[in-house]
Parts: C-alpha cells; sequence; structure tokens
C-alpha cells in the first residue's frame, strides 16, 4: 500500500489551486441574496479545480481509466449543479437536484459493485429510510418524490464507497478511504441542504453545507488516482 507521506508529496502540489480557490470563497463570503455570475463562478472555482487536478495526471490516465473518467464527469455535472443552485430561489433548485442526482449515479459507477457487502448497504439504506421518513413530514408537491428519489441516489453513492473499505481484511487503500469520507460528507452536506431548506433553519448552515461539500468533493477527487498510485507502486517493488 502506498504510504501517506508519499501521497502527500505526490498530490498535495496538485492541490493547491483547489485549497486557494476553496479560500477566495470562504473569504469573500458572497451574499446569496443577490445571486450573479460572478458568485456562481466563486462557487464553481474550486470544482474547476479539482477538474485540473484530475487532467494534471494525464489524459491518457483518464481514458485508460474508467474510474477517473467518472468522477471527472461527476465533477462536471456538479459544477452545473452547483451554478443552479445560486439562482434555486428563482426556481432553479430542482435543476441543480437533477444534476447532483446524475453525479452520484457517476460516482457510483466509479466505486464499482465490489466488494457488494450487503449488510454495509442494509445499514446505511435503514439510515436513509428513516433520515427521509423525518423530511417527508415536511415535504410536500413533487419534492415527496424527488426528495425520495435523491436519497435513494445519495444512500446507493454512500454504500458503494463506504463497502470498498474493508478494514478488518487489510484490504483498505487511502484511495478507498478517502471516497467513503468524502461520500459521508458529500451526505452530511446534503442532508444540511434539505434541513434547512424543508424543515427549519439550521445555524451556520452555509458554512456547514460549504465545508463538508468542498471536503467532500477533494476527497472523491483524490480517490479517482488509485489506479495510478497502484501501478506505480507495483513498479517500484
Amino acid at each position: 500500500m502506498v504510504s501517506p507521506v508519499t501521497v502527500v508529496k505526490s498530490e498535495g502540489p496538485k492541490l493547491v489551486p483547489f485549497f486557494k480557490a476553496t479560500c477566495v470563497y470562504f473569504v469573500l463570503w458572497l451574499p446569496t441574496s443577490s445571486p450573479s455570475w460572478f458568485s456562481a463562478l466563486i462557487k464553481c472555482l474550486p470544482i474547476f479545480c479539482l477538474w485540473v487536478f484530475l487532467l494534471a495526471h494525464g489524459l491518457n490516465f483518464l481514458v485508460t481509466h474508467r474510474c477517473a473518467k467518472r468522477i471527472l464527469a461527476g465533477l462536471i455535472f456538479s459544477a452545473v449543479g452547483d451554478a443552479f443552485l445560486i439562482w434555486q430561489e428563482q426556481g432553479y433548485f430542482v435543476h441543480g437536484l437533477l444534476m447532483f442526482a446524475i453525479t452520484h449515479i457517476l460516482y457510483s459507477s466509479a466505486f464499482g459493485m465490489k466488494p457488494l457487502d450487503l449488510r454495509t448497504g442494509i445499514f446505511i439504506g435503514l439510515i436513509s429510510g428513516a433520515l427521509y421518513t423525518f423530511l417527508y413530514t415536511y415535504l410536500s408537491g413533487p419534492f415527496t418524490y424527488l426528495v425520495a428519489v435523491y436519497t435513494a441516489l445519495i444512500a446507493f453513492m454512500g454504500w458503494r464507497a463506504v463497502a470498498g473499505v474493508q478494514l478488518w481484511n487489510d484490504l483498505w487503500t487511502w484511495t478507498k478511504l478517502s471516497a467513503c469520507i468524502g461520500s459521508v460528507l458529500f451526505i452530511v452536506s446534503d442532508l444540511t441542504i434539505a434541513v434547512n431548506k424543508f424543515c427549519f433553519p439550521v445555524p451556520c448552515s452555509r458554512a456547514i453545507i460549504m465545508a463538508t461539500y468542498y471536503a467532500a468533493q477533494m476527497l472523491i477527487a483524490l480517490s479517482a488516482v488509485e489506479c495510478q498510485d497502484e501501478n506505480d507502486y507495483r513498479k517500484r517493488k
């Protein structure tokens, strides 16, 4: 397994633009009450930097590794979803929801179906079912069904990410752990959005949503470099 020190040395510099762009977002902290294309750019900029992070590994890497391609595609749909959510009060919330639903499908596909780990799937299914039951009492109209479908998709994505981490079998890698933590943070971010929008105001909701969201996307993007790191490790061995 590739050591964490090696990971930091090889991948850290490529993530510097992402960290800078994230700092710019939190420093400017543009008001959500006046959406603009500039606000959309600042919000999407960290995700654009994650595109660059994956592209920095080479086009050949993206072409030959299905996982990396699908995570890059997921990041592209995420950026479009972010832009839609800038204008959510103008009626574009559902558009953003659709873009992120596609993102979760792509991420699930990237994480794969092996190992299956049905116990983890059932556990996550029960938790997501309980959370939807809580949200259901606050939902009305089309959102009753839209949120149900979205909850199922993000729960499935979380299952596939968590199932990849087999700590007890000593088969885990740092990238699988990265995908696992990233998926959990994504769920926390989206759950905060749902509770704040449909149920009741969450204190510091925007800070919680964006901090967990950016961290989630970074960790999921990091998980895409697993194939390259494993190949390099085999060569050194």
